[in-house]
């Protein structure tokens, strides 16, 4: 496929770095630098202009390509340039990433149409950071969670303690042990390095982050395995009175029972303006870095403190003051990747990645084939894939333990009709299953292949 992404920030970058593997990428920019950068580093051209021209659009072969992507710092030149792309160049596929909330207005939602803003797909940074957030909120004691399958399965990565009550034992000890658990791990990342469990025989350490799928309607269970038996989060303080944050302050008042949320904002407007629109919830004025402002929200009984101010760093420190002070579980936004490894072995118990997040929703709508939904896990070394299984895959029909599926991928979870089965060695897939696997990201593109994943699904 001929590519076109906007922007060399870090979703435009991370996101060219995924498709450049298996597909012809331009990247467009109005910084030299950056795009002489991301077109050396994932070997690809790149143009120096605004993406919203015809002209700089046309060196981009707009006239061949079969999609835009437009995720530059800027709504409006998103839009424009995929307008330009349909009514000049007739682009097939155009994905743009808007932040402003009043373009996001169901109100207002005829506006994405072919007879207005041809855009096919609208991404929303803030709405699925916000509801990630809203997902560690309900299960505390993972540092990762999804939902895939229309919510029937779990996706949800978990920490090997030192308290893990099946530390250093066989992974097939939760299936012998629980014969009726819902449950399969498929990846354990340990020391930097992505690990694929395939016989069962491979014990868990300490320290150890483990990816496992299960059912929905198993999760505490599941969760207890591991030595989690919190509840979901009903004392929720957050650090920052942005638009995620107040996204998810009136999720947690609608959604969780009998919670009550507190909200500590740096800015009077900011403050004011929360408090104005969620009446519900307390707005204390003031820095999260004050230890008298987090004793003013009652941090010491917060089930959750989450940051999610503008401020990477303010975000880390004020989680460690929270957790210092009392709050039993912690979760940062941090919008550089690079530090993500880092601010997990200092103590917080959850990091939110927003470019991730982003890179994920772009990826549901690239990936070749009936890919339904995709989820990339912490420090993007892999991905989960909700597919559909097409008949002509050669994973279709035989045992999943003589499935020729590559070492660095494994199979999670089938859902035919209303059940959902765990991946066993003698599971087989059929045609039309909804299947979750995982792959590590230099496996991805065999593991489409394997897929029968075709450009014949555009």
């Amino acid at each position: 496929m001929n590519i076109i992404i906007c922007g060399t920030g870090q979703v435009g970058t991370s996101i060219a770095g995924h498709l450049a593997l298996e597909n012809n990428v331009t990247i467009v920019d109005t910084h030299a630098d950056r795009v002489q950068r991301a077109a050396e580093t994932n070997n690809m051209r790149g143009v120096i202009g605004v993406s919203s021209h015809p002209d700089i659009l046309e060196e981009a072969g707009a006239k061949d390509a079969d999609m835009i992507i437009a995720v530059t710092d800027s709504d409006e030149v998103n839009m424009v340039a995929c307008q330009v792309a349909h009514s000049i160049f007739n682009t097939p596929m155009k994905i743009a990433r808007v932040r402003a909330r009043s373009y996001l207005n169901p109100t207002f939602g005829d506006l994405y149409s072919p007879e207005n803003l041809p855009i096919d797909h609208i991404i929303s940074p803030e709405v699925e950071v916000s509801d990630a957030v809203s997902r560690r909120l309900r299960v505390p004691g993972a540092f990762d969670v999804a939902n895939m399958c229309d919510n029937m399965v779990r996706i949800v990565g978990v920490r090997c303690t030192s308290s893990c009550p099946i530390l250093g034992s066989p992974i097939r000890y939760l299936t012998d042990l629980f014969e009726d658990l819902k449950i399969t791990i498929v990846a354990i990342l340990r020391g930097g390095e992505v690990i694929v469990p395939r016989d069962g025989s491979m014990k868990m350490s300490e320290g150890d982050q483990v990816y496992f799928v299960c059912e929905e309607s198993h999760m505490a269970r599941a969760m207890a395995s591991f030595g989690h038996e919190e509840p979901e989060s009903r004392k929720v303080l957050i650090a920052g009175a942005g638009t995620i944050g107040k996204m998810v302050a009136a999720d947690v008042l609608q959604k969780i029972d009998n919670s009550r949320c507190t909200i500590i904002e740096e800015s009077k407007e900011m403050a004011n303006e929360a408090a104005h629109l969620l009446p519900d919830i307390m707005v204390i004025h003031g820095d999260a870095l004050d230890p008298e402002r987090l004793a003013e929200g009652d941090v010491a009984d917060a089930d959750t403190f989450v940051a999610l101010t503008n401020d990477d760093e303010v975000n880390v420190l004020s989680s460690l003051l929270a957790r210092r002070f009392g709050a039993a579980h912690t979760v940062s936004l941090v919008n550089m990747a690079s530090f993500v490894p880092l601010i997990s072995t200092l103590g917080v118990d959850s990091v939110i990645n927003p470019p991730a997040i982003t890179v994920s929703s772009i990826l549901r709508h690239v990936r070749r084939g009936r890919i339904r939904d995709i989820h990339t896990i912490v420090e993007d070394k892999g991905e989960f894939m909700e597919v559909e299984a097409m008949p002509s895959s050669p994973l279709v029909g035989v045992p999943l333990r003589s499935a020729n599926l590559p070492k660095s991928a494994a199979v999670g979870a089938i859902v035919r009709g209303d059940e959902m089965i765990p991946a066993r060695g003698d599971t087989m897939i059929e045609p039309n299953d909804k299947v979750i696997l995982f792959s590590a990201r230099h496996a991805v593109p065999e593991v489409e292949k394997l897929l029968s994943v075709r450009p014949d699904f555009f």
